[in-house]
């Protein structure tokens, strides 16, 4: 007896989509990749021929109208994610959005609604928490192993500066590095920590070159207790994705917290009692693990791990960081 397999349409050729998502959807058992689509139609052809797709489309619209789509991922720029989302809904799909969900709080719970409405479950791409380092991370936490927490700091950073063309350096789109990697420690903070900040401060570099999106960001996350997330991103500077938890009696390192490779990269490592040590965590897939949460769902009916409700938490925080950088001044969640 053969597994059913859930079928999976693409809206857009982006580079995560072909560089990533989709070879992860590929190793899953309960996933297929059906159809892409693209409004350019040589682009949808040509990708579909590349990447191995069944159909492709010249129209978003058309993925949306064939009923053999369970599931669509829509990795479009910021600025479209809202409106493909509730489109996706009203046509009874499910939907892997990446992140950030939205522009603004507002759309993330338009969109919310509108999901919950028509029936369909919705996850945000933040492919790094399906990765079990973060639940084994979360279990030396629990056992005591560094103490009390006192702080977490993180930071996400990458030089794209030279391409002009990037639809990161479009403010109308949502561009910017707090909306493309800062996202990134805001929402592991949240998850580790089980807790939402009571404020934020935040320091930017607007580039006027790039379309006046913020290039460079520091921030301050001041959750209960005294405890803090300390973080920066960027655009314009060398690549790096740590991720340290600073305890009462020891230290979780995280060399490279969202980003995992060859074996070995997703490792991290323990200091406590005088010894440092490295904790070896599986080798696996972590878009293949994101599609398979979601398909259990969507097959048996079990709640996502991650409800829309996380992702609407954390467009207020993604909020509150951006006026903080416009204004220069602490916002109070």
């Amino acid at each position: 007896m053969s597994i059913k397999k859930l079928k999976w349409g693409i809206l857009g050729c982006a580079g995560i989509a072909k560089r990533a998502v989709i070879p992860g959807l590929r190793l899953s058992e309960i996933n297929e990749v059906a159809a892409i689509a693209s409004r350019d139609s040589d682009k949808a052809k040509k990708t579909a021929e590349e990447l191995n797709i069944p159909t492709a489309y010249s129209s978003y619209e058309a993925l949306l109208e064939d009923d053999s789509i369970d599931v669509v991922y829509i990795p479009l720029p910021n600025h479209l994610h809202k409106e493909w989302t509730i489109r996706a809904a009203e046509a009874g799909k499910h939907i892997l959005c990446e992140k950030p969900l939205a522009l603004t709080e507002k759309e993330a719970a338009e969109m919310a609604e509108a999901c919950a409405k028509a029936g369909v479950l919705l996850s945000e791409a933040f492919m790094y928490r399906y990765h079990p380092r973060y639940a084994m991370i979360k279990e030396v936490i629990a056992a005591g192993e560094i103490g009390e927490i006192r702080g977490i700091r993180s930071a996400f950073t990458f030089n794209g500066a030279a391409n002009n063309a990037n639809v990161r350096f479009r403010k109308e789109w949502g561009g910017g590095s707090i909306y493309d990697v800062g996202c990134y420690p805001i929402n592991a903070a949240r998850l580790l920590l089980g807790k939402e900040p009571e404020a934020v401060t935040v320091q930017a570099m607007f580039s006027p070159e790039h379309g006046d999106v913020d290039m460079m960001a520091s921030g301050l996350l001041e959750f209960e207790g005294s405890v803090s997330l300390s973080f920066d991103c960027g655009m314009w500077a060398a690549f790096r994705n740590p991720l340290e938890v600073l305890g009462t009696d020891g230290i979780i390192e995280v060399p490279s917290a969202y980003v995992t490779g060859e074996p070995g990269s997703a490792n991290f490592f323990v200091s406590a009692k005088g010894e440092r040590r490295e904790v070896e965590v599986p080798h696996v897939n972590q878009y293949t693990l994101q599609a398979d949460h979601l398909a259990r769902a969507i097959m048996n009916g079990t709640p996502l791990q991650f409800a829309p409700s996380d992702s609407l938490n954390n467009m207020k925080v993604i909020d509150a960081c951006l006026l903080s950088a416009r204004e220069r001044t602490r916002v109070i969640l």
